[in-house]
């Protein structure tokens, strides 16, 4: 669902307290520039790869499209994502379920198979979404999108039970169970929106959860089954209670939040939304969820926020603004520690949930829009993936600093600043516009116990006008279609090159440092890596 020239330097903590995180803030913004500090001999521990378990997508059917799997195999690649959840699995476009004329169940794999077996060919996983009700099955006519999803529950559990028994069975066969284990099962969409995502009750929706947790597990108790998939961080006391209390099976639990002020479903943008000041939005809600868990009678319950962004809507173009990098990385610095993943949503604009978008940039959640342009929200996701596996020690909030095993650095520093003035407008309004961001203080960079060298020094930003298509577009005056040659030229802006390279010497000292300046919500990515002595 529903749901951006130069250089910085910060050091990421994934391990950081909020209580710690602001006062370390107010630390590094308290005098001139901003210092952060690594030694390559100080080691944090491995870095938290929570952010790129996990990524969304709009509906099963837009997987079988040719660009749809273009975008993933990129997104995937590039940002190593290894997971993908998807709503409307069993609806009636995906050709899943019917019955005969005396009612008796009829299978239909076939749709299913060939996107199951594209995501397995490039090495990623389903997290499946087991949703939303086949039209023969449903107890009632009320849908949901332009695709029109039911959200109506079955009319027959015995029915659904054997269509899920069924699938998994089906998937055992195909792919075998190791393979299955490795894969979670996530019981429907969003059930406490109720007249949106799901016409019944609570206690509908622990029902639908109990017979379809039960099915899958009747196939194998190895298999990983949970919920509720909230929106709103809603029903996860009530889920782990209700499922201690009734010997109901679940594995994890999964629910969503976004960082915006109003509602929880405004699938064509037709409300207008407004950014939430609140730097602990989104990240908050992880953390006490968490906490909600470990304080449940099931305290080791994996967390899967299997939804978020800084907007619930797919017309909203904060999703396409430069803001959206910075956003992102501090969501992941503050709330990486305390989750199993945070699937944002979603890898691609092509998400047709009020149908197909008339303009190339519509404010859509997509990392890359329909053209494959990458959207400066990509590049946060992309460095991040770039980071190398072991953390350095570091004070700054903003940043992390990780090196590999040969001795080789990556940094990733920015700053977060909501610019948005708040409720006197909308992000609809606010968003589409030419958005300058202000000079800070600048940032150095400083790094100790490097091996004496020669070191290829690459720095990548994102930020104002760097790897910015959106604002070039809207250079353009925002055209409706793009020709081939607009295109290629807000691919050429956006292609992620770096903004300097150069060779570097390190002497025995092992020490370097360097002062990178610095705006409002610039990002910075730093490679070093050594080629000689």
């Amino acid at each position: 669902m529903i749901i951006k020239q130069k250089l910085l330097g910060l050091v990421l903590l994934f391990g950081v307290s909020i209580n710690v995180y602001a006062q370390r803030t107010v630390a590094n913004n308290a005098g001139g520039s901003r210092i952060i500090e690594a030694d390559l001999n100080r080691i944090e521990g491995p870095l938290n790869r929570s952010f790129n378990v996990c990524v969304g997508a709009g509906r099963a059917n837009e997987g079988l499209r040719a660009d749809w799997q273009r975008q993933l195999t990129l997104t995937h690649n590039e940002c190593g994502f290894k997971y993908i959840r998807f709503h409307g699995l069993l609806t009636d476009d995906m050709g899943v379920y019917r019955e005969d004329r005396s009612g008796k169940p009829m299978y239909n794999w076939q749709y299913i198979d060939q996107l199951f077996d594209f995501l397995l060919s490039i090495h990623m996983k389903p997290f499946v979404e087991l949703s939303f009700m086949p039209n023969a099955l449903a107890s009632g006519d009320k849908t949901i999108f332009w695709w029109k999803g039911n959200v109506t529950p079955p009319k027959d559990y015995q029915k659904w039970d054997d269509l899920i028994r069924n699938l998994v069975q089906h998937w055992t066969e195909r792919y075998g169970s190791d393979e299955i284990k490795s894969w979670y099962f996530e019981v429907w969409n969003e059930p406490n929106l109720k007249g949106a995502f799901f016409t019944g009750t609570q206690a509908d929706y622990f029902k639908l959860y109990t017979e379809t947790a039960k099915a899958v597990k009747s196939v194998s108790k190895d298999y990983r089954v949970g919920g509720p998939a909230t929106a709103g961080n809603g029903w996860i006391a009530e889920t782990i209670n209700y499922c201690n209390q009734n010997n109901v099976p679940i594995d994890f639990i999964s629910t969503h939040t976004y960082g915006v002020k109003q509602g929880f479903l405004d699938e064509a943008g037709q409300t207008g939304t407004v950014l939430s000041l609140d730097k602990n939005a989104v990240s908050g809600d992880m953390i006490r969820t968490r906490k909600v868990i470990n304080q449940s009678p099931l305290p080791k319950l994996e967390l899967h926020y299997t939804e978020w962004s800084a907007s619930y809507t797919p017309s909203d173009p904060i999703h396409d603004s430069y803001h959206e990098a910075s956003y992102i990385l501090d969501k992941v610095k503050k709330a990486g520690p305390y989750v199993n993943s945070m699937s944002y949503w979603t890898f691609t604009d092509i998400f047709e949930e009020a149908g197909p978008r008339f303009t190339p940039f519509h404010g859509g959640f997509g990392l890359l829009n329909y053209e494959d342009i990458r959207k400066p929200a990509y590049y946060a996701f992309k460095f991040l993936n770039e980071l190398a596996d072991q953390q350095l020690t570091s004070a700054d909030s903003n940043a992390i600093v990780t090196k590999n095993k040969a001795g080789n650095v990556r940094a990733l520093f920015w700053d977060f600043t909501i610019a948005h003035p708040g409720d006197s407008i909308n992000n609809q309004v606010y968003y589409r516009r030419d958005l300058p961001a202000k000079s800070l203080a600048p940032a150095k960079l400083m790094l100790k116990h490097l091996t004496a060298g020669t070191y290829r020094l690459n720095v990548y930003k994102v930020g104002y006008r760097a790897n910015d298509a959106y604002t070039l577009y809207h250079d353009m005056h925002s055209p409706s279609q793009l020709t081939k040659g607009q295109v290629e030229l807000l691919k050429k802006a956006s292609a992620g090159t770096p903004v300097s390279s150069q060779l570097i010497q390190i002497n025995n000292s092992g020490n370097w440092k360097n002062e990178f300046p610095l705006r409002e919500n610039d990002v910075y990515f730093v490679t070093l890596d050594k080629i000689g002595r």
